[in-house]
């Protein structure tokens, strides 16, 4: 005897469970920054996180074997996702800048960030990306740069398209980056992402939603910002990174979508 084929949620079965959750978080009244690990909208969430007692390492053995980052330093134009091709990118060219901190409003120096993201077609340069759009032979959508005495990164590049995800029925990702900063070890390393202000996706995606507490959402948000943009060439995009703190930027804690 055949089963009846399991239902595929709708956006608007989503979008209930995400109002239900909200209302509840507003009803208990106890303050969430960062993401739920365990966030029903957000469908592969409970495989995105531990489910048995982190095991103690010890830090020493560990940095025996961190990563290599490439065979030189890093370059000025490794922050140009714009560059290192035959010809232009095809979309809105954008730079986003802005300062990584601590808690108390100093700032982080010489930290490694490292980007990626979809192309203006919503699409990544990875196998595993196959929706039917476009790739972009002269844009990879990589870039990294170390922070400078004050804080501060900036990156050219151009903004990225939502894209589907399969979460749900007519899934659809707001446009994002996502964002890697490395501190003094790689255990100390935290993964987020940045949107752009005015997505009318937002209230639609599990992901985003998946941060409770609104004021911590929105610190995910870049502002734009008419100083950073270039007359004739960029739009700019200012957002800060704070590590700690009661304004921590919220991070991913493992789960990662790209």
């Amino acid at each position: 005897m055949e089963t009846a084929p399991e239902r595929v949620a709708s956006q608007g079965d989503i979008t209930a469970e995400i109002v239900g959750i909200a209302a509840e978080y507003q009803r208990a009244g106890v303050e969430e920054a960062q993401p739920r690990l365990d966030y029903p909208p957000y469908r592969s969430s409970v495989l995105r996180h531990p489910r048995y007692p982190l095991q103690g390492v010890d830090p020493e053995e560990i940095e025996r074997w961190a990563p290599c980052f490439g065979h030189q330093d890093v370059a000025p134009l490794d922050a140009d996702l714009t560059a290192g091709h035959p010809g232009e990118p095809i979309g809105q060219r954008i730079i986003v800048t802005g300062r990584v901190l601590d808690e108390s409003g100093r700032p982080a120096a010489g930290q490694l960030i490292e980007i990626w993201q979809a192309n203006a077609s919503g699409r990544y340069r990875h196998q595993r990306d196959q929706h039917p759009a476009p790739l972009d032979p002269n844009f990879t959508g990589v870039g990294r740069c170390l922070t400078g005495p004050d804080g501060t990164y900036r990156f050219l590049t151009v903004k990225p398209g939502p894209y589907p995800w399969r979460n749900h029925h007519n899934a659809w990702r707001p446009a994002h980056i996502h964002f890697s900063v490395f501190g003094t070890a790689f255990t100390q390393r935290v993964v987020t992402q940045m949107y752009f202000p005015g997505d009318p996706l937002f209230d639609l995606d599990p992901f985003f939603q998946s941060i409770v507490d609104p004021a911590a959402r929105q610190r995910l948000i870049a502002t734009y910002d008419h100083e950073v943009t270039q007359p004739e060439y960029a739009t700019g995009y200012r957002w800060d990174i704070v590590l700690s703190g009661s304004c921590r930027t919220p991070t991913e804690g493992g789960a990662d979508d790209g």
